[in-house]
């Protein structure tokens, strides 16, 4: 599970997108010379309720919009991400936000919107796009379709411990249009919360094995980078994820400022950024406090093909910066 960063840059429809200016800043402004690794892509698409037919009551509180958000990023090509407004268990409750104001000079601050909680689901691939066609089509009166963009021919870089994917974002519905160029900036150096995904699914992939308390090291994973030699779960706690994100955000936003474009959208630290990674935390330290009291062994571990929460955080982020003209 990658900590990431992604920069929206606006365009006029009449005007050249950022994508040129991005790919020879990259090419510029650091000392190693970026590898070109390949392509990549992504599809968003946006629906939002549609208003009530009855007229609002005197005492009735306006309503803040419900959204729902399907994206397919092609270098997640397992499974499709949802995020939903949640409904909430009373009408009355008040409207959280999710935009955040940018600190950083090179980037341009944003208004600060009001919408529902967001919640977020994974999918299969190969239905992410019936269940979308069942919204469009089943349940016309309750959601709309309202745009949808797309990245098509992006390029993916890597610069040191820095992976970056930059691309136009092309809106095809409901009318073509350029809307700018989105870059992802991905860490990829040292990480607890990719060590901690990693064992996640090590613990799952091994059968017939029963760890005592957990070190992760060369031995259970044989391509772990990360340099972290802390015992897991007992020596991590959910703050220490928190201190991790916020260390990661001022790397990547260190990278974009020496890129020197102005005027981007950023999404770094959205709302329920590392929410995964501390519930596998928590699993984790359960499953720990369950062996040790366990004299069986042999129904442990299950075989599992896929990480399912693979690109969430990510995930979020795209679908803050796609989140306009609501």
């Amino acid at each position: 599970m990658p900590l990431t960063g992604v920069f929206f840059i606006p365009s006029n429809p009449n005007a050249s997108t950022a994508l040129a200016t991005v790919t020879e800043r990259l090419n510029s402004a650091f000392a190693e010379e970026p590898a070109l690794l390949g392509r990549w892509g992504l599809d968003h698409k946006l629906m939002r309720d549609t208003p009530s037919c009855l007229p609002p009551s005197t005492s009735q509180r306006q309503t803040v919009p419900k959204l729902m958000q399907f994206l397919w990023l092609y270098h997640y090509p397992t499974h499709g991400f949802i995020y939903a407004s949640q409904p909430l268990d009373n009408g009355n409750a008040p409207a959280v936000t999710t935009a955040k104001a940018t600190a950083s000079s090179s980037q341009s601050s944003q208004t600060t919107t009001a919408t529902t909680p967001m919640i977020m689901t994974t999918i299969p691939h190969q239905s992410t796009a019936s269940l979308y066609q069942h919204f469009v089509y089943a349940c016309q009166p309750f959601w709309a379709p309202r745009h949808t963009v797309t990245v098509q021919g992006g390029m993916v870089y890597e610069i040191g411990d820095f992976r970056v994917r930059v691309g136009d974002v092309r809106q095809t519905q409901p009318a073509a249009r350029v809307r700018g160029t989105v870059v992802e900036i991905e860490w990829r150096g040292p990480s607890l919360v990719s060590t901690l995904s990693r064992l996640y699914q090590s613990r799952k992939l091994k059968t017939g094995k029963v760890p005592g308390p957990y070190s992760f090291n060369e031995e259970d994973d044989g391509d772990d980078d990360s340099g972290i030699g802390l015992d897991f779960p007992d020596g991590v706690e959910e703050a220490d994820i928190d201190a991790e994100y916020v260390a990661t955000a001022t790397l990547i936003r260190e990278f974009w400022t020496k890129l020197g474009v102005d005027g981007a959208r950023e999404a770094i630290l959205v709302s329920d950024i590392g929410k995964e990674a501390k519930r596998r935390l928590q699993e984790m330290k359960q499953q720990d406090k369950q062996w040790s009291s366990r004299t069986g062994k042999d129904d442990v571990d299950q075989q599992v093909d896929e990480d399912p929460d693979a690109g969430v955080d990510v995930a979020r982020q795209y679908m803050e910066v796609f989140r306009f003209n609501r």
